[in-house]
């Protein structure tokens, strides 16, 4: 099933990035090519891609994605605007460090995705992850304590990732 699963989902992302319709018509090339890849993707990598392939299938979790994707690129543009306000500033206001978080999330996908995340946002990077807790690098802390931390910085991705992966 999990074979099956991925070989289906590398097909559709092949059909989004190639494109293979025309004015012609499709370009049976492309889709040949297109199917024989995500067989051997599958056949590959399906054991390794999930523990619960049957959740592709409840669409819940895609509303879930699109709001995650949602929070993520508002979050992504505060971080944007402070790090360069801190950047432009005169007097130059980091405080650099590494901070500690915990995360309630069990599933690796949806650590991994928390932890890019996070990463993504400038001046921040996810420098370990221990089981349930996250070391963040940030160019700056605001935030000594775990617990402050964490509910800053992590429970809003989590809540959502949470109904996404668990």
């Amino acid at each position: 099933m999990k074979k099956l699963v991925l070989s289906v989902i590398s097909f559709i992302a092949w059909i989004l990035l190639a494109w293979p319709f025309t004015q012609a018509g499709l370009d049976r090339q492309s889709i040949v090519v297109g199917v024989l890849a995500s067989i051997i993707v599958g056949i590959l990598f399906g054991d390794a891609f999930t523990d619960s392939p049957h959740k592709f299938f409840e669409p819940i979790r895609y509303f879930w994605f699109v709001y995650f994707c949602v929070v993520f690129a508002w979050s992504f543009l505060e971080a944007s605007v402070d790090f360069a306000y801190r950047v432009l500033h005169p007097s130059l206001p980091i405080r650099p460090g590494i901070i500690k978080v915990r995360t309630r999330l069990k599933k690796r996908a949806g650590i991994a995705i928390l932890a890019n995340s996070i990463g993504f946002a400038p001046g921040a990077v996810t420098v370990e992850v221990e089981k349930d807790v996250l070391y963040i690098h940030m160019a700056c802390i605001r935030y000594e304590d775990t617990e402050e931390a964490t509910a800053v910085i992590v429970r809003r991705f989590e809540k959502i990732l949470e109904r996404i992966f668990e």
